[in-house]
């Protein structure tokens, strides 16, 4: 096992410590589902004016690191639904599941995919954006990570 993926690893598996005071604030949130909890950061985004996405910060460091790492340490993805596919119902139903959207919105997405990709989700963590694209690949769609 290479040193970075024992890193990798132990970065996983790291529990982190969570005060008593919020402990049963922590168990509900694991409860929730990854749509749920998308929603609650929004809420969460709008009310207290603020943004759960990472700030970048571009300077002579960032530069210098070279585009190979800067691919590697790459976390936060945009879902593209590219091309339908045969099974456009099954299409649907999962832009439906990951969207929360309607049926008709759903639909108008999976129809506009014909003739441009659509973004299904942005800023999606890796883990959630390769769980997206294995649903809608299995759904029969082509989907693209950015």
């Amino acid at each position: 096992m290479s040193e970075e993926t024992k890193e990798e690893t132990k970065e996983e598996t790291k529990e982190v410590e969570v005060p008593t005071k919020f402990k049963k604030f922590v168990e509900e949130i694991e409860k929730m589902s990854v749509l749920d909890l998308s929603e609650l950061v929004k809420i969460l985004e709008d009310k207290f004016g603020v943004s759960a996405a990472a700030q970048v910060v571009a300077g002579p460091a960032a530069a210098a690191g070279g585009a190979g790492e800067a691919a590697e340490e790459k976390s936060e993805f945009t879902v593209e639904l590219k091309a339908v596919g045969d099974k456009k119902i099954e299409v649907i139903k999962t832009v439906r599941d990951i969207t929360a959207k309607g049926l008709k919105e759903a639909k108008d997405v999976v129809d506009a995919a014909a003739s441009a990709p659509q973004v299904i989700k942005e800023n999606v963590k890796k883990e959630e954006a390769e769980e997206m694209k294995k649903k809608f690949e299995e759904a029969g769609a082509t989907v693209e990570l950015k």
